[in-house]
């Protein structure tokens, strides 16, 4: 509920489906299925969410069945880091984790995956089909990612190397979202940085200058709060 209202959904209902042990075809049992079915064509709705991690093949079943958009609990979270990230790190962060979570997922029966002829003219042997070509492009968009981010790191780092000549102390807040590190952000430093009770709101990181009162005040402090959830960390978990 609170992952999904952090991006603005309007839930329209929610519900425990407790399990004995998850079905390989579509997480749910069959009788949970055909009851959500039921609730779904009395009250349509445009997505249904799954909180928990969902198989490519348990997604695309429960999408035929339900007849609507299903995502699990991951694609939800890159839903909302995706509208969240600012800084070119971030952005490219998130594309990475949601491109690599898309490839797994490119399993569905669309008509549009049908095997193209390859060749010339109409006497081509079976060629590429959309499904490879998607996979293939998918593939050569996170190799170009991945090149950009080993960029952006380079950069950080020399920023990082010219800080550590200045002799001033670091201090970061680390913390889980929604745990108050912007609020203690704001206080400490008196900066105006986003604090709202709401699932991760702010994803990159913020640093500002602060000056202690005397007699440290010839030695300031610089005060690091960073959020970015690194790809390496996927698929992130449920805030409990």
């Amino acid at each position: 509920m609170g992952l999904a209202r952090a991006i603005d959904l309007d839930v329209a209902g929610a519900e425990l489906a407790p399990l004995r042990r998850p079905t390989p075809a579509t997480l749910l049992g069959s009788g949970k299925v055909e009851e959500i079915k039921a609730k779904l064509e009395a009250e349509p709705v445009e997505l249904v969410v799954v909180d928990a991690a969902l198989t490519p093949v348990q997604q695309r079943n429960l999408e035929k069945a339900w007849k609507t958009k299903v995502i699990d609990r991951t694609g939800l979270i890159l839903e909302i880091f995706g509208a969240r990230a600012r800084t070119r790190e971030g952005v490219l962060q998130v594309e990475l984790a949601a491109l690599t979570y898309q490839r797994s997922r490119l399993v569905r029966s669309w008509t549009h995956l049908e095997r193209q002829r390859g060749g010339f003219g109409f006497l081509g042997g079976p060629g590429e089909s959309q499904l490879e070509l998607d996979r293939r492009k998918i593939t050569e968009r996170i190799t170009r990612i991945k090149a950009e981010l080993e960029e952006v790191r380079r950069t950080r780092g020399l920023h990082r190397r010219a800080r550590e000549r200045v002799p001033y102390r670091v201090v970061a807040l680390v913390g889980y979202t929604n745990a108050g590190k912007s609020t203690l952000f704001n206080r400490l430093t008196g900066a105006g940085v986003e604090a709202v009770d709401k699932l991760f709101a702010t994803l990159d990181p913020t640093m500002r200058l602060v000056r202690l009162p005397a007699p440290r005040s010839s030695s300031p402090t610089r005060w690091a709060s960073s959020r970015i959830c690194r790809p390496s960390s996927w698929p992130p978990s449920t805030p409990r």
